[in-house]
């Protein structure tokens, strides 16, 4: 009779296998399935192992998918910085241009176009548009590589006046903002030079060059207050709206001739950008002070400089009023009093406010830079 079968392994483990341990004094440990035990363990009680592993193709899938994750993850946070440092980029670009200084150059330029051509307006040829704007590229140029040259050799003074421009906040470097400015410089002479004639182009270099001599050693003119101003009432306010007109007139192919709304607007904005000259170191009167930059703020006290400023700005309006009176064939009457009397209701009111605030307001002549923006806009209401 054949032997019968031998019993399958009970499911506790037998005591011969735990009495070492017990002996030692550590607790009864179990054995681990290993591969030779594992065909007569698997036998056993569910309840008395650790529940089995998942089957490898699961586990695999999960591995894959955390992987996938964890990829997707990581892609999408190095595209984050990317984007960041591009709109950074950007924004120091535009802080670096000064915009405000764009829209009055911008405004200016279309202003004096827009008033060319409606004096001659039967010699209109609109692909002249194309021509003006390549103009107004190169004025932006130009007025881009000023200020960038201003703010590469001030970068001291301003981490005290105005921290929030790029390279005094150290959004931009040097050597970054030295390549904006040599491309500035180019561009805009390579347009000028290809559109606009000798003529135009040596007003262009002037300009470059006397806003060069503004703010570069050994020359440095913006520590001297009267050389200072006038160069920025020159390139801002004669240069700007002289060529700007002469060039118009030169691409209808008439030769320069003034007229009374022309000149008009030349002087009015002459004196408005003596003004800004004037009163724009106003906030910097600190920075100044440290650095020992001679302004008139510094030389004739904040008061005096805001006084001196509104009331040459009162008397520019004043004198817009007069000359709609002397001139109504060239002007707007209806338009040009109530407006100018307005302005000049509110710029002092705007002094009055400064005045009871102790000039611890940012001055900037009362909004300068928009009000100048404003009247270019005028300038198209205004004239008949």
């Amino acid at each position: 009779m054949a032997p019968l079968a031998s019993p399958p392994l009970p499911y506790r483990a037998p005591a011969f296998l735990a009495a070492p341990a017990i002996r030692s004094g550590r607790p009864p440990r179990l054995l681990s399935p290993s591969r030779s035990a594992s065909p007569l363990l698997s036998s056993g009680c569910a309840g008395c192992f650790p529940r089995a592993p998942r089957a490898p193709c699961t586990a695999a899938r999960e591995r894959r998918r955390d992987a996938v994750r964890t990829f997707s993850q990581t892609d999408a946070a190095g595209q984050a910085p990317l984007s960041k440092t591009l709109s950074d980029l950007k924004d120091s670009c535009w802080r670096f241009l000064r915009p405000h200084t764009i829209r009055g150059t911008a405004l200016g330029s279309i202003a004096l176009v827009a008033r060319a051509l409606i004096e001659n307006s039967h010699l209109i040829n609109w692909w002249l548009l194309f021509k003006a704007f390549y103009g107004l590229v190169a004025l932006i140029c130009g007025n881009g590589y000023i200020v960038g040259i201003n703010q590469i050799y001030d970068v001291a003074i301003d981490k005290v006046n105005k921290p929030y421009l790029p390279i005094a906040a150290g959004d931009l470097s040097v050597e970054s903002a030295w390549l904006l400015v040599t491309l500035f410089a180019i561009a805009g002479f390579s347009i000028v030079v290809l559109n606009f004639g000798s003529f135009i182009t040596s007003l262009y270099c002037l300009g470059l060059f006397l806003g060069t001599i503004y703010s570069v050693p050994p020359f440095r003119l913006k520590k001297y207050p009267v050389a200072a101003f006038l160069i920025i009432a020159m390139v801002r306010g004669f240069l700007l709206n002289f060529g700007v007109y002469y060039a118009t007139r030169a691409a209808l192919g008439l030769t320069f001739q003034w007229s009374s709304p022309v000149a008009f607007i030349t002087c009015f904005v002459t004196l408005f950008a003596l003004v800004i000259a004037i009163t724009k170191d106003l906030p910097d009167v600190e920075g100044d002070r440290k650095y020992q930059i001679s302004t008139l703020a510094t030389k004739l006290g904040v008061r005096n400089i805001a006084f001196l400023g509104s009331g040459l700005l009162v008397a520019n309006y004043i004198a817009a009023i007069a000359v709609a009176f002397l001139m109504p064939q060239a002007f707007r009457h209806s338009v040009m009093v109530p407006v100018h009397v307005v302005l000049a209701a509110g710029l002092i009111f705007q002094t009055w406010v400064l005045e009871q605030a102790k000039y611890t307001k940012d001055p900037g002549v009362v909004g300068a830079s928009e009000a100048f923006v404003m009247l270019r806009v005028r300038a198209l209401l205004e004239l008949r």
